[in-house]
């Protein structure tokens, strides 16, 4: 299927869903499968059609491909995907995570019914069935670094840097993940759309700081739970954990002084220095691996091309 130059609007429907595929034809199947025939679906395809990923929207009549000219990141890909739509509202959504269209429906609505409201979020739920620890968080503090690193995030949930719901108590995060998130899509636009100098990762965050320093909102739905397999692309676990230690400090140095930066990424080195340790001598190597991987991003930056 070839890429719509002027991609047509269904009236039926008042969103299209954007996601972005990077070797992720499995999960990406599986997720289309579960929507209806109908609904306008863009993929948005981030590895050269390498897994012909077009196929899988060949007989949606909402359905388009974009080939986004391969390693553009996840937030150049996704930007692309949302400018090139022509609906009101667009969802955000994983080729790992599983909505359906009633949970879809209900994000919408949260946005017709709220205009400062700038996106809602359903709620990840991980493989156990517990909702996930990173459906969105807060600003990153000296203070809020500390307590991550010491688990303070499981006896008091909105004390640390990421957010982990009680399913259906309201939380109120200062960002938000996008892996099921509906978009009011000309202000996501108007507020500068994910910050493209973040390939992967940390792009949730500095937009969630854009809506907060617009005086608008985002929302949490901690009712609407989504099952995520937390990873849907084709590369490699420590590569994406490396990769999250960079985005991170990138984030930290756009938006703290040098000193403060040093001080938060020496508590974090710190602290996965520790569950690195913890997880070699628990027999534990892959996810010792994964630890030491996100602390060289922190240390070195993102992984050489």
């Amino acid at each position: 299927m070839r890429e719509r130059d002027e991609p047509a609007s269904d009236p039926r429907w008042a969103y299209e869903v954007v996601t972005v595929s990077f070797h992720s034809r499995g999960q990406l199947e599986q997720m289309i499968a579960g929507l209806p025939t109908d609904m306008p679906v863009v993929i948005v395809d981030n590895a050269k059609g390498a897994d012909r990923v077009w196929e899988l929207i060949a007989d949606r009549p909402n359905g388009r491909y974009v080939d986004s000219g391969g390693g553009k990141g996840f937030a150049k890909a996704a930007n692309m995907g949302i400018r090139s739509s022509v609906y009101e509202y667009v969802i955000l959504g994983n080729p790992d995570s599983r909505p359906d269209a009633k949970i879809i429906d209900s994000l919408v609505d949260d946005l017709r019914a709220d205009q400062e409201l700038v996106c809602s979020a359903a709620t990840m739920q991980g493989h156990d069935g517990r909702p996930e620890l990173g459906n969105g968080g807060w600003e990153p503090t000296p203070r809020r670094v500390l307590l991550h690193v010491l688990g303070a995030h499981k006896l008091i949930p909105t004390s640390a840097l990421f957010a982990r719901p009680t399913p259906g108590r309201e939380m109120a995060p200062e960002w938000l993940t996008g892996a099921c998130m509906a978009l009011r899509r000309r202000t996501f636009l108007d507020l500068g759309a994910f910050d493209e100098t973040f390939y992967v990762y940390n792009e949730d965050m500095a937009f969630g700081r854009a809506i907060r320093e617009a005086g608008l909102r985002q929302k949490l739905r901690t009712d609407l739970l989504v099952p995520h397999g937390a990873g849907g692309s084709g590369a490699a676990k420590t590569w994406m954990l490396q990769m999250r230690g960079a985005s991170m400090i990138r984030y930290l140095r756009k938006h703290n002084a040098p000193l403060k930066v040093n001080a938060m990424r020496a508590m974090l080195v710190a602290g996965y220095a520790g569950r690195t340790v913890l997880s070699r001598a628990s027999g534990k190597e892959a996810t010792a691996q994964e630890h030491a991987a996100y602390i060289k991003g922190l240390l070195v930056g993102p992984p050489k091309p």
